[in-house]
């Protein structure tokens, strides 16, 4: 006899990250600063004296110490991960029974449905119209569906729009049922909840190192809730989940405050002369494509012409995210930006 999958997996749909060899990547939202010679060489001597046949503090509690200090709340309030994805996937798992709905949003962060389909959940989709998430909606369709979890990203991923604060305030404070915002991109914003979520009992507030900070190969995430809630996380989570080399490297890059805040600038920099780059050309070709306001570290541009346009720029070696015709484009550095803009340019004049 062969063994049958389970009904949950039978129709699961693997992460597709953009394939190929690329010279420029402006697809996965990642930063395109490196590391001050300063910092490394800090990373480097402090790796030497990894105590490598030791597991890794199974808290994490220095990284944890240091990302509270970074945005001012108590260090019991924060679980590191392995990646925000990690927390994702133990939200998932551990804060809903099987068969249980989870709202989530379209277009948004592909993975909440992914996990919630692994974990064999239900996901209840919420359609935005014209890309905005709507407050009124989402608290219906979650009263409606009896959902156990409500999960989106704020700044949105791929819109790149984002509710505000008093919103995802009242989202958690008008339902029942457990709250997930994830603010993987308000490092280019500035309207977190993270110092608030104290004041409720059934918010979680998702963070990462993988964006604004430039620490994607290193894999840490952060979950900032109660205490009640963040013991539940470490209760449930593996016992060494974020190993001794991303806590050290984490840990002495998030005590570089006034460089952090410089990475910040420097990308939102690069981000808004993207834009409007990219505005002069929606200006010189009406009617092609639409250009969301941007709060992150990208621009979602809608457009019948985004198959075409992601195939050219593939074929120049150039990685953007196709997301059914329309376009999302990482900031790189001004070199990668200008290259990227006059591929697009010539593309435009075809559409």
């Amino acid at each position: 006899m062969g063994y049958e999958l389970p009904e949950k997996l039978k129709n699961i749909k693997a992460y597709e990250p953009v394939s190929g060899e690329f010279r420029t990547h402006l697809d996965a939202n990642e930063s395109f600063l490196f590391l001050t010679e300063e910092i490394l060489d800090e990373i480097g001597q402090a790796v030497k004296k990894i105590q490598y046949n030791r597991y890794p503090d199974p808290e994490s509690r220095g990284v944890c110490r240091k990302y509270a200090e970074l945005l001012g709340i108590r260090p019991e309030i924060v679980m590191a991960g392995n990646g925000s994805d990690e927390l994702i996937s133990l939200i998932m798992a551990n804060f809903a029974d099987p068969g249980d709905r989870v709202l989530v949003a379209a277009p948004d962060f592909s993975m909440y449905e992914f996990y919630a389909l692994s974990c064999g959940l239900s996901p209840v989709i919420l359609d935005k119209e014209n890309l905005v998430l709507d407050k009124e909606a989402l608290i219906e369709k979650a009263k409606e569906t009896n959902s156990k979890i409500v999960i989106f990203s704020n700044p949105c991923n791929p819109s790149s729009l984002e509710l505000s604060e008093e919103d995802v305030l009242e989202i958690a404070g008008r339902l029942d049922c457990l709250v997930v915002a994830d603010e993987a991109y308000m490092d280019f914003s500035d309207s977190s909840i993270a110092d608030r979520t104290e004041e409720y009992g059934n918010l979680i507030v998702l963070k990462t190192c993988s964006k604004a900070f430039g620490l994607a190969a290193i894999r840490l995430g952060f979950a900032v809730s109660n205490e009640r809630l963040t013991g539940i996380l470490k209760t449930v989570k593996s016992p060494y989940n974020v190993n001794s080399l991303t806590q050290t490297v984490g840990e002495i890059v998030l005590s570089h405050k006034e460089y952090l805040k410089r990475c910040r600038d420097k990308i939102c920099k690069e981000r808004d002369y993207l834009y409007q780059e990219i505005e002069k050309l929606q200006q010189a070709y009406p009617n092609v494509f639409t250009l969301y306001p941007t709060k992150t570290n990208f621009v979602f541009l809608k457009t019948d012409c985004g198959e075409k346009i992601f195939e050219r720029m593939k074929a120049e070696k150039i990685a953007v995210r196709l997301m059914k015709g329309s376009l999302r484009i990482c900031t790189g550095s001004r070199e990668e930006n200008n290259e990227m803009l006059a591929v697009l340019e010539d593309c435009l004049k075809e559409c």
